[in-house]
């Protein structure tokens, strides 16, 4: 089980993180977030993977990031549609995975994700909120029972320390669950953690 710090953004902040050695780090290249990565590329080690996180952003945009913070990942947190994202695949040079996010509430429908299944490398659950992302709040993780593709997962939306021992209980199903993303939660404002409290959920056995 993967872990993936996301909404990094402050250049001690970051070299601290890489510490502590987590799987991934997220940068959001969304200039409305509080998290916006806006800073010159930060020197993480190379076996952290860099996800960088966009909204519907012009697909030049993504391929200047991609190329100028050498990611790894590229997750689209927006409307992007199935068309956008093979566009996107064809004009990449590199080795690039794509996760794909969707917001789920009490009535999502889980079949949306099917043309998607041969475009992208993993779906991200998140919370519906009234951001993008980084709302603070879990969704009802029951709702996953209805998730059907073989698609690796990562789970998101208001993870923290507290939320470990549901998160522990979650694992123990047979979704296919890559990684957990966690962002707001271990904050003390919008982009900078809290290194040890990081440091307790990267030693917690999951």
């Amino acid at each position: 089980m993967k872990i993936k710090v996301c909404g990094m953004r402050e250049a001690k902040n970051i070299a601290a993180l890489t510490d502590l050695k987590p799987d991934y780090i997220g940068f959001i290249f969304y200039e409305k977030s509080p998290r916006y990565m806006k800073a010159d590329p930060v020197a993480v080690p190379e076996g952290i993977k860099k996800v960088g996180v966009f909204v519907d952003a012009p697909k030049g945009y993504v391929l200047q990031q991609i190329e100028a913070h050498e990611l790894n990942v590229v997750q689209l947190h927006g409307k992007e549609d199935q068309q956008y994202i093979s566009l996107l695949r064809e004009l990449v040079h590199t080795d690039i995975d794509f996760w794909k996010v969707f917001s789920v509430g009490e009535k999502f429908d889980f079949k949306k994700l099917k043309p998607f299944e041969e475009l992208v490398d993993a779906f991200l659950f998140d919370t519906r909120g009234a951001a993008p992302g980084g709302n603070g709040k879990t969704f009802d993780w029951k709702l996953l029972n209805a998730y059907r593709s073989e698609l690796p997962i990562v789970i998101s939306g208001g993870i923290g320390l507290e939320e470990l021992p549901a998160v522990k209980e979650l694992l123990q199903s047979s979704l296919p669950i890559m990684a957990i993303d966690v962002n707001s939660k271990f904050e003390s404002e919008p982009g900078l953690k809290k290194i040890d409290e990081l440091k307790t959920l990267m030693n917690y056995e999951l």
